[in-house]
């Protein structure tokens, strides 16, 4: 899935007494989280602890939730678009091909 992606995003979580910076570079599928500096990145994303752990948690989708200026991001647009795919699905989630296998193997053997 990202072993043609190579960058990196920065994530801004504010707090009301400080600004936590967290970098994820991704190199050619190899993913690296660091804390710490607020270095360079292709993409920083703006947000609050709360969003950011209910996005990383599957419980928010990151592009809807930009959509409705939830939060912000600077830089390449490529990258909000990706966190679909780096955090994890909604609770319940199933991928669209098991829910068609299983829709099959249910109907087997009924007439059509």
């Amino acid at each position: 899935m990202l072993r043609q992606v190579s960058g990196s995003v920065r994530f801004d979580l504010h707090y009301p007494d400080r600004v936590d910076h967290w970098l994820v570079t991704i190199d050619r599928g190899l993913i690296e989280v660091s804390r710490g500096g607020a270095d360079d990145a292709d993409t920083v994303i703006y947000t609050d602890e709360a969003l950011f752990l209910r996005m990383a948690h599957g419980d928010v989708k990151p592009l809807p939730a930009w959509l409705r200026n939830d939060f912000t991001a600077d830089g390449e647009f490529r990258f909000v678009i990706m966190l679909e795919r780096l955090f994890a699905p909604p609770p319940g989630a199933r991928h669209p091909r098991t829910v068609a296998s299983n829709r099959r193997s249910a109907t087997d053997g009924e007439p059509r």
